[in-house]
């Protein structure tokens, strides 16, 4: 009765839509106030008891593995300059016992393919997978509420959500039927379907827990167009042999991949910042009243 103390975070992507922000720095690195989107989702995986952090990395993506590494010369001179509280921060960003791991995806051959390349590291055990530019916002954090599902019910979960049937052509949508709150089994699952031809409205985001039977699945299924190696086919074939539950998560998302979903995120989270929030929050009204 294996718990999920692995995740895998796919960082490899370009990061295109942001560009050119993202030409040298990757996008997970965008930060929401003051912390980039890789941080929350680390947290997010803590949160839920995870320990093994796999970051599945590419080119130009060096300042992932930077920032959460130790800092010895930034320490030392806030140290110098008496600023204790931020250095308590950066050397407390993860908590002590958390492993970081780096493995390289030498082609970007699509988010099943990621997956597969941690299959070294994930061995025999449960997974996570957290896409960082999903920023959720739950409270206990979706990943714990996932975790809790996967405890009691042993097998995969993806985390959905109802959107609108017009926008059923971005996500992976399930055809799923209620078995209890919350809860809901997977029958099948479609990469991107046009909306009429969706089974539903309920598409998965960017949290998955699955079962390490899910690289078997993703070692024999076809590639897809432009050669890649979806999660969702990969999922689909799983479907054939075990039990997949889809999870509608308590919270919020953002969609941080998109311009208006990471701007949605800044001015919510602004608001509730311990430092600037009130502040930022009298602008806002300021900026309404005029």
């Amino acid at each position: 009765m294996k718990k999920v103390r692995k995740a895998v975070f796919p960082v490899a992507g370009m990061g295109t839509r942001f560009l050119p922000a993202t030409k040298a720095s990757p996008k997970e690195m965008l930060p929401i106030v003051d912390k980039p989107l890789i941080q929350y989702a680390v947290e997010e995986a803590v949160a839920a008891g995870i320990t093994d952090m796999v970051f599945v990395t590419g080119r130009s993506k060096r300042a992932i593995e930077d920032h959460f590494d130790k800092a010895y010369e930034l320490e030392s001179e806030l140290a110098a300059r008496g600023k204790d509280e931020m250095l308590h921060f950066v050397r407390n960003m993860i908590p002590k016992g958390i492993n970081c791991i780096y493995i390289r995806q030498p082609e970007a051959l699509g988010l099943g393919h990621a997956v597969l390349c941690a299959k070294p590291v994930i061995g025999d055990e449960p997974f996570a997978v957290l896409l960082a530019d999903d920023l959720l916002d739950g409270e206990p954090p979706v990943m714990k509420q996932m975790t809790d599902t996967y405890d009691y019910y042993r097998c995969s979960v993806l985390g959905v959500q109802d959107v609108p049937r017009a926008d059923t052509k971005s996500y992976g949508i399930v055809d799923a039927r209620r078995v209890a709150e919350r809860i809901e089994q997977v029958g099948a699952i479609v990469e991107k379907p046009k909306p009429e031809d969706a089974p539903s409205t309920l598409a998965v985001v960017g949290r998955y827990i699955l079962t390490p039977r899910i690289f078997h699945h993703l070692e024999t299924i076809r590639p897809g167009s432009g050669g890649e190696i979806q999660l969702t086919d990969g999922i689909a074939s799983l479907l054939a042999e075990e039990q997949v539950l889809a999870y509608r998560y308590a919270g919020r998302r953002y969609d941080c991949g998109s311009k208006l979903g990471y701007l949605e995120a800044t001015v919510e989270f602004g608001r509730r910042h311990p430092e600037v929030g009130p502040a930022f929050a009298e602008y806002l009204k300021r900026q309404e009243a005029e």
